[in-house]
């Protein structure tokens, strides 16, 4: 009997327990439905562990999935990754979990996967725009973050509280010294029960101001009758500051509304409501005043759009915001198109997560052709992440401002960012040497633009250099040293559009010493030149060139090897084929001497070869007939190699002079 009663008694308490839940999840049901997507995800989410994974399987997906649409709402991208598949694992029936899935996870950077969720839901849909546009955007992922702007970010953390958003950035007028932007911190005396869409208190309109010393000062409320109970924010100011508009969003109306408020004496006036629709419940938002204040961009989710929100922009017209116009398919999509905002050059910039970008909101650029069409594009790394990107604004030269962004935040808050565009820099550096390879300081460096530029400087004792340079310019460069040789070099800076430091070493020749010359080749045991010798023959041509009142003797030298008549005779023709070659290229032949030594001038070791063959040379050492022939096989090729070679010496540098 007693056992009988135990059975009936917890009967009951599973029964009413299952009540129970099935009650609480009707609520969030209701939640879900009116939009109060926190307040249903918190019901969902605790009564989640309740349902029965084996008996309620159908219950157990259709909750996650409604849990995963409520974190998909308010941005919480992780925890909805996460609801989603186990919504599918549950084989949830509503196949567009994996199209939310794979937004989710590629505003998440998970690239792989998103791919394969999009193709998945493709299958069941292949017209789909959403999932087209978000494979798209997955190929173009790489592709886009290593396309580099030149633009330099940094948090801003002046503006940033700790645990809470803060966003939408605007300049109070053209001198950038004051800044207002939204946020949900609760600094605010009325921000004490959270919103039930987003589980956050509600924000409001904050303001910061630079004190004499060009810095922040500490962040404040605005000034007025602005800020409410309500939820508040997303600010756009005319361009002289005086007038605000913002949007503002009432518990009893779901739908935002934008209002305008002006500025007189030190504060805000009431602000009135600009109504752009007679229909109360079409939402409108995120103002955009042009700078000349004859046109008020916006966001809306009324009916002629493209799907999800849209930008649409209204006329001044006697006082009147009328003639209200969808910016059209080439800015709008079948995403979402937020956060619009006009530069003083008139160039329309905006949020959307329906053009190709790295997942999530990403912040685009939009300019009209020369037909009046627009044309969209990125603004690229580092604007724009894997998460949201929006709420940008400029200073009145466009060279700062600052951007809204979710990035490398575990929970779903948005951050400000500073960004600056540094000025385009274009430069010259190098080092003097000469041609041991040892720094020659004090060289005289001469640089001559075409733009008119004429600089002279010494470099310093380490024989460095630095010009600044100026744009779409040829330059020409002149090294010059007493007791060498001059060197030039000629550049230009034309089409540059990024910054770029040239960089460009001089290596001067002794006047005092033979130069030995690189890469000089003849046929085998022949005075011909080789093709691989161009490089070297160039080279003495520009020093030629350079130095114009020089004249050289050009001499050849041989190995041991052979006898000496025909050794004498095969170095004098490889010196005057060199000589020739200098003639055939315009050389004044007066400035050149031929010269065979044959095998009667032996290499004397340097410093530089003891290093290189320290294991059988030391510096000193004359490379003779009687000193090589004591080496290995080897070690008199080597030494035979050396002797083997062109060089050149300046018997005369006041050639035509007199």
């Amino acid at each position: 009997m007693k056992k009988k009663i135990y059975y009936i008694l917890l009967c009951l308490i599973v029964l009413l327990t299952g009540c129970s839940t099935a009650a609480r999840l009707k609520k969030a049901d209701r939640k879900y439905e009116n939009g109060e997507y926190f307040a249903a995800s918190e019901i969902y989410r605790k009564n989640n562990g309740k349902i029965s994974t084996s008996k309620q399987r159908k219950l157990k997906a259709a909750v996650n999935f409604r849990l995963a649409e409520c974190y998909y709402n308010t941005n919480n991208h992780v925890k909805a990754v996460r609801s989603y598949t186990s919504a599918i694992r549950y084989r949830h029936p509503d196949s567009i979990a994996y199209l939310h899935l794979a937004k989710s996870q590629l505003a998440t950077g998970k690239l792989k996967d998103a791919r394969k969720n999009f193709e998945i839901y493709l299958e069941s849909y292949p017209d789909s725009y959403e999932a087209q546009q978000g494979l798209l955007s997955v190929d173009s992922a790489k592709v886009l973050a290593e396309k580099f702007t030149r633009y330099q970010i940094a948090l801003a953390k002046e503006f940033n509280s700790r645990k809470n958003s803060d966003f939408s950035p605007a300049f109070m007028g053209l001198d950038a010294e004051s800044i207002v932007f939204t946020s949900n911190r609760t600094k605010s005396k009325n921000k004490k029960i959270n919103n039930p869409i987003t589980g956050v208190p509600n924000n409001d309109i904050y303001t910061a101001r630079k004190n004499n010393s060009g810095e922040w000062e500490e962040v404040e409320l605005i000034e007025g009758v602005l800020n409410t109970d309500d939820d508040e924010g997303v600010v756009s100011l005319s361009s002289d500051g005086k007038t605000m508009y913002f949007t503002r969003c009432l518990p009893n109306m779901p739908a935002g509304q934008i209002y305008q408020s002006s500025r007189s004496g030190g504060e805000w006036t009431e602000p009135t409501l600009i109504q752009l629709f007679a229909d109360t419940t079409i939402t409108v938002g995120h103002p955009a005043i042009s700078p000349d204040g004859s046109k008020l961009y916006f966001v809306s989710d009324a009916d002629g759009g493209h799907g999800g929100k849209d930008i649409w922009v209204a006329t001044n017209e006697g006082g009147s915001w009328t003639v209200l116009e969808n910016l059209g398919s080439q800015i709008n999509t079948s995403g979402n198109e937020m956060f619009p905002y006009v530069r003083q050059d008139g160039a329309l910039f905006f949020s959307s997560d329906g053009h190709e970008g790295f997942g999530g909101l990403d912040i685009y650029m939009a300019v009209k052709d020369s037909v009046g069409a627009w044309v969209v594009e990125n603004m690229y790394t580092p604007i724009n992440s894997a998460g949201d990107d929006f709420g940008i604004t400029f200073n009145s030269d466009n060279s700062m401002g600052y951007f809204s962004s979710s990035r490398g935040q575990r929970k779903p808050i948005d951050k400000i960012y500073r960004f600056e565009l540094p000025a385009l820099v274009y430069a010259i550096e190098g080092r003097v040497f000469d041609d041991k390879g040892d720094a020659l300081g004090e060289t005289i460096i001469r640089l001559v633009g075409d733009n008119g530029d004429n600089v002279k400087m010494r470099t310093k004792k380490d024989g460095t250099y630095r010009i600044n340079l100026a744009l779409n310019t040829k330059y020409v460069m002149l090294a010059s040293h007493r007791g060498y040789l001059n060197s030039s070099h000629q550049f230009n800076t034309n089409d540059l559009i990024d910054s770029k430091l040239f960089e460009n070493d001089f290596t001067l020749t002794s006047l005092s010493r033979p130069v030995k010359m690189d890469n000089i080749f003849y046929e085998f045991g022949k005075w011909t030149l080789t093709a691989d010798s161009e490089v070297g023959l160039q080279g003495l041509i520009k020093i030629l060139t350079d130095n114009p009142n020089i004249a050289i003797e050009l001499s050849a030298h041989t190995d041991m090897v052979g006898n000496d008549a025909s050794n004498q005779e095969l170095s004098q023709k490889r010196a005057q084929s060199v000589v020739d070659y200098l003639i055939k290229a315009g050389i004044d032949k007066g400035r050149l001497t031929p010269k065979g030594y044959g095998e009667t001038k032996p290499v004397v070791v340097s410093e530089e070869l003891a290093e290189q063959y320290k294991s059988f040379l030391k510096k000193g050492d004359v490379l003779n007939s009687e000193f090589i022939e004591a080496l290995t096989t080897e070690q008199q090729e080597i030494c035979n190699q050396i002797n083997r070679r062109t060089e050149f010496k300046v018997t005369k540098t006041t050639y035509n002079l007199y």
